[in-house]
């Protein structure tokens, strides 16, 4: 079990989580479920939170934290700019 938690791959399984929801998501949108806007770079800001804990783990060079964290950040900018467009009168 440490092996699982150090090594980085329980964060490739959560990832593989988000990315089923994200298609579950998609395909709900198609059938007449809420705006997949928000929702998608909602989770698009936590995978690329969760890549930038992989890449740590793994001891990837620092580029890819910075590039992964700053997805993260674009991701969020892009949630709060959709929520605040929404909540306008």
């Amino acid at each position: 079990m440490p092996d699982l938690l150090t090594s980085g791959h329980i964060v490739d399984a959560a990832l593989l989580i988000v990315a089923a929801e994200a298609g579950l998501l998609v395909l709900w949108r198609r059938r007449g479920g809420p705006g997949r806007g928000a929702l998608l770079v909602n989770l698009a800001s936590g995978a690329c939170l969760m890549l930038a804990l992989r890449a740590v783990l793994a001891g990837a060079p620092g580029f890819w934290l910075a590039a992964a964290l700053a997805g993260a950040g674009a991701a969020h900018v892009a949630d709060l700019w959709l929520r605040l467009r929404s909540a306008a009168p």
